[in-house]
């Protein structure tokens, strides 16, 4: 599953966070807008969340060879100000790096380290105005070539990840949900066409809020 071992494609993850806003009367994002300026604004959602953990669950389709379907339990875990993990069970060999990419999708301050970031205007999604950002990385890459971040301007929700390869696409979009005071992945969707073509769906169980959460989840090998 190469598609899937990529380090960090931005630092290499997944947002579907095509959320239940409709796109009528949706307010058109103000401009200008600035790179910097979208993300502190990303980083200031949640402000008070200082940790969760909570399962997740995801559904792997290949949709080319090898012809495999395999299900993965594992935990998520976040702690500020930019710690975000995922931990698998038991995932099998072959897809070995698939955390990276579930791991990766709403990391502001991992974009910043290993990537020049670029607003890159407004875009229409699925019939949603969202702000784009281009990231390059800033050490060259002869495998991805931009990753895109698409930001709601309402929200400041990271929505979707575009990583371009030179030689093909993974997408992410994340939904959200409401949890006490906080806003939360409620699921994601990936479309792999990077090497093999899959689709994986991940769900989330309740999550737990501002726990004691280990240094140590953050620096496995």
């Amino acid at each position: 599953m190469n598609f899937l071992t990529a380090k960090r494609p931005i630092a290499f993850l997944l947002a579907s966070v095509l959320a239940a806003v409709p796109a009528l009367g949706q307010p058109a994002p103000a401009a200008p807008h600035t790179a910097s300026e979208i993300i502190r604004h990303i980083e200031a959602r949640n402000a008070s969340l200082k940790s969760f953990q909570t399962r997740m669950h995801v559904q792997v389709h290949m949709l080319s060879f090898p012809w495999f379907s395999p299900h993965l339990d594992g935990t998520a875990y976040y702690k500020r100000p930019a710690n975000y993990e995922v931990v698998f069970d038991h995932p099998p060999s072959y897809m070995r790096g698939i955390d990276r990419m579930f791991a990766d999708i709403d990391d502001p301050q991992g974009w910043q380290k290993d990537s020049n970031i670029a607003y890159a205007g407004v875009r229409t999604v699925g019939g949603r105005q969202l702000l784009v950002l281009s990231m390059t990385k800033k050490i060259y890459s002869d495998q991805i070539k931009e990753t895109l971040a698409f930001v709601d301007p309402v929200t400041y929700a990271t929505v979707r990840m575009e990583w371009h390869y030179f030689k093909g696409t993974i997408t992410m979009t994340q939904t959200y949900r409401t949890e006490g005071a906080y806003s939360v992945i409620a699921s994601q969707h990936v479309d792999a066409n990077y090497r093999v073509r899959a689709v994986a769906d991940s769900t989330f169980d309740p999550y737990k809020t501002n726990v004691p959460v280990s240094d140590s989840v953050f620096t496995k090998n």
